[in-house]
């Protein structure tokens, strides 16, 4: 199973694992001196996510890059700090990827400033934004895969950069066949795990279904390789 990341790092998955779930990525992306984050997955994401902000229709809708750029306004209101926001909410749809991003106190025309310094790429295993040449964009940090796996929990997967690896415990992990694996807690007491191989720093979230004790034996039979 092949899962495309914004930034286009690959990242194959294989083992008796049930891997069929879909994934989505995430990036930040400075262009123009601010940071504006972008999430990819498959078509139905991105609605998905504007419904949950509340979002019942769009204002705006535009041929963009092969695809169907659309918009819409959203004020949501925070009463503890009196402040309401106006939040400029995009969907890119494609034939079968899209992506969301949201401005806040932008334009329309604003928001086509920030898209014109990317490439839209759809392709069979997900969605890229590469940052076209003389734009001024650039990825902030290596772009993160996210997928669920049924047993396991939720995985999210990035490059193993020099800072992840200087995150990683002092400790000594568990070795197993797909790489190094700790366990360590997160802020709110609750037990994660980390697999490290020689390129991939993986996050195991549990979920409700999910074994503790059974969590070593399943990644023992998960096999990870990021490909560029």
């Amino acid at each position: 199973m092949a899962h495309r990341a914004v930034d286009g790092t690959r990242f194959l998955l294989d083992g008796s694992l049930d891997l069929r779930a879909p994934s989505t990525s995430v990036a930040d992306v400075t262009i123009g001196g601010r940071l504006h984050e972008f999430t990819t997955g498959v078509a139905g994401l991105a609605d998905d996510v504007v419904r949950a902000l509340g979002v019942d229709r769009f204002d705006e809708e535009l041929s963009y890059q092969g695809g169907t750029l659309l918009t819409a306004r959203t004020r949501p209101h925070d009463p503890q700090i009196r402040l309401t926001e106006d939040r400029l909410v995009a969907v890119w749809r494609g034939k079968r990827h899209s992506f969301f991003t949201e401005l806040y106190g932008a334009t329309t025309t604003n928001l086509l400033g920030v898209l014109r310094t990317l490439r839209v790429e759809e392709h069979d295993d997900g969605l890229t934004l590469l940052p076209v040449p003389k734009g001024g964009a650039e990825f902030a940090a290596p772009a993160t895969v996210l997928k669920q796996v049924p047993g396991l929990g939720l995985l999210e997967m990035t490059s193993l950069t020099r800072e992840r690896a200087e995150r990683l415990p002092s400790w000594r992990g568990l070795r197993t066949k797909a790489g190094e694996l700790y366990r360590d807690a997160l802020s709110d007491g609750k037990p994660y795990f980390v697999l490290a191989t020689t390129d991939t720093w993986m996050s195991v979230v549990p979920l409700d279904d999910t074994d503790l004790e059974q969590v070593p034996t399943l990644v023992d039979r998960l096999r990870v390789q990021r490909v560029r």
